[in-house]
């Protein structure tokens, strides 16, 4: 049975993007720097989107939304040793007992795309923000639904994908955990 829900997220902040501290950069879990991390900020957006997307009453903040039964995230590779996405969905995969579906490197993004829509049930994407509105485009089957350039700047938004008899309706949800997120959806 394929997916019926598939839904989409930006990894969360990096050394490099605006409001980052280029002194600092990233650091991993045990405090280390390191610039293929996340930054604080990027880890407290991670620990936000564990209780977007699992919240503890099981009240959404935002119906579009669900628990994921499956968490894709870019596989580190030979050209990308960045750890962002994995780790912005990390805590999230720790709370529901998930492992993480890291088989594919970022530049694989049609592969992942194909296996997450052949997955049954609720599926989360973390990739690059460049690569996803072609995720979306794979998804819905055009370029013509989904905005075709995701914003650098724009970390606080989830893509919603609800398989219908008549194909997939794309939504966005605005994420809201941090302050400065963006209640506004993403235009071309």
């Amino acid at each position: 049975m394929p997916a019926g829900k598939i839904m989409i997220v930006r990894h969360a902040e990096k050394p490099t993007d605006p409001g980052a501290t280029p002194e600092i950069g990233g650091v991993a879990a045990d405090g280390q720097q390191n610039p293929e991390e996340l930054i604080v900020r990027g880890w407290q957006r991670s620990g936000g989107l564990a209780r977007l997307f699992a919240p503890r009453d099981g009240h959404f903040v935002d119906p579009r939304l669900a628990t994921p039964h499956t968490i894709f995230a870019s596989k580190v590779g030979h050209h990308s040793a960045s750890l962002r996405a994995q780790h912005t969905v990390l805590e999230l995969a720790k709370v529901l007992g998930l492992t993480l579906n890291t088989e594919y490197k970022k530049d694989d993004f049609a592969e992942m795309t194909s296996a997450a829509m052949g997955t049954s049930g609720v599926v989360l994407v973390a990739w690059e923000h460049q690569d996803i509105p072609s995720i979306g485009n794979q998804i819905v089957g055009n370029s013509t639904t989904v905005p075709q350039s995701w914003p650098g700047s724009r970390f606080d938004i989830v893509w919603v994908f609800d398989a219908h008899s008549s194909g997939w309706m794309f939504t966005q949800v605005p994420q809201l955990l941090l302050s400065g997120d963006s209640a506004t959806p993403i235009a071309d």
